[in-house]
């Protein structure tokens, strides 16, 4: 199970958005901001390299040093804004952590210390900690993030059984460009159900539901 974050297992309300601000202001000496800008989907890579662009900034380090600056700011800023888990996430990846057959991993397009820092705010740390997941770094986009983290499951890799569960077109094209199943979930801020059923992922729902019925959406038995 390859699992996105943001819009996904949680909602930070977008106290991210502080951090990018300061961040901007530390590196490209300007803070950017960031509260009128679509960046559902983006990875942190991404987004990094658009505002380093966006003020003409030409030094080749400016991207990663803002990305360095960003996870540094970001675990005191999570509590600025009042996010939340979204529902049947912990339920869910609780009742999952009982199958011996079920690895949960993250596909995500957040950088390492910004993933670590908003599922130990709100308490999903400890469903991932062991098992990690895939990134972005600098320099990388969706479809390579994607390669990484089917690398990462390693031989017994099954397209069958491997899931990718995300709110955005991104995470569906994600799981297409391995091969796995996909879950598109409407919890994110910016694309209806409908919209995510039109990119033609493998199953697309409001929410996730609750975990005797996912699992048996999933194919999985009693744990």
């Amino acid at each position: 199970m390859f699992w996105d974050i943001d819009g996904t297992l949680l909602s930070t309300a977008r106290a991210g958005i502080f951090a990018l601000e300061e961040a901007s202001e530390e590196v490209l000496g300007e803070r950017v901001d960031m509260s009128t800008l679509t960046t559902a989907g983006l990875t942190d890579a991404e987004i990094a390299r658009d505002l380093v662009a966006s003020r003409g900034v030409q030094d080749p380090g400016a991207a990663g040093a803002l990305l360095a600056a960003y996870e540094r700011l970001l675990p005191e800023r999570l509590g600025w804004r009042e996010g939340r888990v979204l529902p049947n996430v912990r339920e869910n990846l609780e009742a999952l952590a009982g199958h011996d057959d079920v690895v949960n991993m993250l596909l995500t397009g957040n950088v390492a210390g910004g993933a670590e820092a908003k599922l130990r705010h709100y308490g999903l740390w400890e469903h991932f900690a062991a098992t990690g997941g895939a990134f972005s770094v600098e320099g990388s986009d969706r479809p390579s993030i994607a390669r990484a983290a089917r690398a990462l499951a390693g031989a017994t890799y099954d397209a069958e059984r491997a899931y990718v569960v995300g709110d955005t077109p991104h995470d569906i094209s994600c799981g297409k460009v391995i091969g796995a199943r996909t879950v598109a979930v409407a919890t994110g801020p910016s694309y209806t159900l409908a919209e995510l059923e039109a990119c033609e992922p493998w199953l697309a729902l409001e929410e996730l539901p609750e975990p005797a019925e996912f699992t048996a959406m999933l194919g999985l038995g009693d744990a």
